[in-house]
């Protein structure tokens, strides 16, 4: 939705940042000047004790000193409420008492007509609340006590009853002046094809009102008490209202509990979605009757980065989990994916929570596995690969998974985990043995050993030889060797200068680093705050040893970042130089190993093109663009010499040796 041009001005003029942020936070009375709007308070953002957060409510602008958020009123509502931008600019529109702009007349129109029909909607849930006191109710009241539900909590989830009456709903709307057209639009009744009076669409079923994320009743959902009933659940009629494909239960209440920190929880039904969040896990939502849809996961992944989708240990939420995975492969992005918490066989997370309590549901959740681990279980499970056949099939098989993600990182990253599973499967390649042809292992440890195949497919053969000895990584001449003390070159630079972090940020977070030590203490230099005591937290991190083990190399420590930290320029440019030469040596790398997988049946020349380009970009990206291209002879004391101006003074020699003679005659 577009605004027009001045309603933000207007909106942040009328609004107060302090009134705003002072909905979240507790002032610090020592360091505030409430009268100039200079206002002090701990981070809501992050953890911490000090009052580092700063609110200019002249200026309408807040920072904080110490996770160096900023922003205005309306990122901060998008932030602590966990809103897009228009509901923010809704919520304060609403408190400043300013009216939101309609995009034209018919839009206007149709928005009356839907907050007419959001009325119905409410007046209907408060009737089948009534209803649920009633003594034609009574079954429906001993249901949700069989369920454990108190009434307290059926007060907070507006659970209702409707009674088994053709007309009741349609009867107490149209008698408290609602028109029928009203009724049958906001899918509460049906016309009849035979033209006679609308029929209320739920009959002797328990109401469970579905809301949107602002809180308006837009559907109903209805269960059953008949056990003869034709659907055990029954939603409304897609409305106005209502997009079943792009709603979702508890929606609004479980994104507020996961802006706050809770984990998002994917349930199969309404009882679940109740169930969890009265026993404290509060971030919990579930699709409406149908399968996830590609917007329901967009709405999901708006709320929280990685939900967990928890699903009844039987063989139907197996395959549930299944379609989501389908699903989900060609939508993954860099830190969006999914994790599944498969229950118990024959339990759904009410079971659990009654016959195990919260912290077995908690120890679920903990345990909940990566979305490759469940797709590689489909894909072997039951199955018998004794066979080159059968092996040949399932390799197939994951290259045509694989090929569904179209993000190239993450669809590298699937392959390498893929096919780290499926050498534990058919056992260790035997010592000496080519890599195989569709190698994915791309995460081992640096230690002793040799290389097979790439930097990434190292084989662990013996102990680590010590960097401080005569035969040092960079004395045997390999390129992993290189890379791994370029990795270290880098990584203590920043430990030493890390006001230089967040100038290579970028490149630090797409380079994948040749150890699973190095990519971690890049993750906690990116995390940490540079202000901080950086070598405390990777202490924490990584232990001593480690930390140790990064700057003991004797190149490392002659590098200039490390050897004098004062000096940041120098620092800067040698960390930038090693960067550009890793990155360089790593999109090669990814382009040759690409190339191989895509390859089927004969190589052409246009493969064998690519593979060569690659490679030469490989080489390149060893030498520095200004490196000294000059050959050198080695003199009789060791020193080297440029073999051109070696021979430019042979010849000079020569000629006044020359002269000498010539004089001598």
């Amino acid at each position: 939705m577009s605004l027009p041009p001045g309603f933000l001005d207007e909106l942040r003029t009328r609004t107060s940042l302090v009134q705003v942020v002072g909905r979240k936070v507790m002032w610090d009375p020592r360091k505030s000047n409430q009268g100039k709007g200079d206002m002090w308070a701990p981070c809501p953002f992050h953890q911490e004790k000090t009052a580092s957060f700063h609110v200019d409510d002249r200026k309408g602008f807040y920072h904080c000193f110490g996770c160096h958020a900023s922003g205005d009123a309306i990122s901060f509502v998008r932030e602590t409420e966990n809103v897009d931008f228009i509901e923010a600019v809704e919520i304060l529109a609403q408190e400043a008492g300013m009216q939101m702009p309609a995009r034209d007349p018919k839009a206007q129109e149709k928005q009356d007509h839907r907050t007419e029909i959001a009325k119905v909607m409410e007046q209907a849930v408060q009737f089948f609340r009534l209803q649920l006191k009633t003594g034609a109710a009574e079954g429906a009241r001993g249901y949700l006590e069989r369920r454990g539900l108190t009434l307290q909590a059926q007060e907070r989830w507006d659970i209702g009853y409707s009674p088994d009456n053709r007309q009741a709903l349609f009867q107490h709307l149209t008698g408290k002046g609602v028109a029928p057209e009203l009724i049958v639009d906001a899918g509460l009744c049906a016309k009849p094809d035979d033209g006679g009076a609308p029929y209320d669409r739920f009959r002797g079923r328990i109401i469970f009102p579905i809301r949107d994320p602002r809180g308006r009743a837009i559907a109903l959902g209805g269960r059953a008490l008949d056990p003869n009933a034709r659907a055990k659940y029954l939603n409304s009629p897609e409305t106005l209202l209502f997009d079943k494909g792009r709603s979702l239960y508890n929606h609004g209440p479980a994104r507020e509990a996961a802006g706050k920190g809770k984990p998002l929880i994917v349930a199969e039904g309404y009882m679940d979605v109740i169930a969890l969040s009265e026993a404290g896990f509060g971030a919990t939502v579930a699709p409406l009757g149908t399968a996830i849809t590609e917007d329901q996961l967009r709405l999901l992944w708006r709320v929280a980065p990685e939900p967990i989708i928890a699903l009844d240990g039987d063989t139907a939420g197996l395959r549930a989990a299944m379609r989501v995975i389908d699903l989900a492969l060609p939508m993954l992005e860099a830190g969006q994916s999914l994790r599944f918490a498969i229950m118990p066989e024959g339990k759904d997370p009410d079971d659990v929570l009654k016959s195990d309590g919260p912290d077995a549901m908690q120890r679920l959740l903990d345990g909940a596995m990566p979305m490759v681990n469940l797709l590689w279980q489909r894909e072997t499970e039951g199955k018998n690969f004794d066979s080159p056949e059968r092996k040949a099939a399932l390799d197939k098989s994951l290259r045509e998974t694989v090929k569904k993600i179209r993000d190239p990182s993450i669809r590298r990253h699937y392959a390498d985990d893929l096919n780290r599973m499926r050498h534990a499967l058919f056992g260790p390649v035997p010592a000496g043995a080519p890599a195989p042809s569709e190698s994915f292992d791309r995460k081992p440890s640096f230690g002793g050993g040799k290389w097979q195949g790439g930097r990434k497919n190292w084989r662990n053969t013996g102990p680590s030889v010590q960097p401080t000895t005569k035969t040092s990584l960079l004395a045997t001449g390999s390129d992993e060797a290189t890379i791994y003390l370029r990795e270290c070159v880098v990584l203590a630079t920043l430990l030493r200068n890390p006001g230089l972090i967040e100038r290579f940020e970028t490149p630090l977070e797409r380079y994948d680093f040749s150890t699973e030590t190095h990519n971690l203490i890049r993750d906690v230099l990116l995390r940490v705050d540079p202000a901080s005591d950086v070598e405390s937290a990777l202490l924490d991190a990584i232990g001593p040893e480690a930390l140790e083990n990064l700057t003991a190399p004797r190149h490392v420590q002659l590098a200039p970042g490390v050897r004098s930290p004062s000096q940041s320029e120098l620092a800067e440019l040698c960390v930038e130089e090693e960067m550009r030469k890793l990155m360089a040596s790593y999109g090669a790398e990814r382009e040759i190993s690409e190339a191989m997988r895509d390859m089927e049946g004969a190589v052409d020349e246009g493969m064998t093109w690519r593979l060569s380009q690659a490679a030469e970009a490989r080489n390149k990206a060893s030498r520095s663009e200004g490196e000294d291209k000059a050959a050198y002879d080695i003199a009789e004391n060791g020193t080297k010499m440029n073999r051109e101006e070696r021979s430019a003074f042979d010849g000079l020699l020569a000629k006044i040796q020359g002269s000498r003679q010539k004089a001598k005659r």
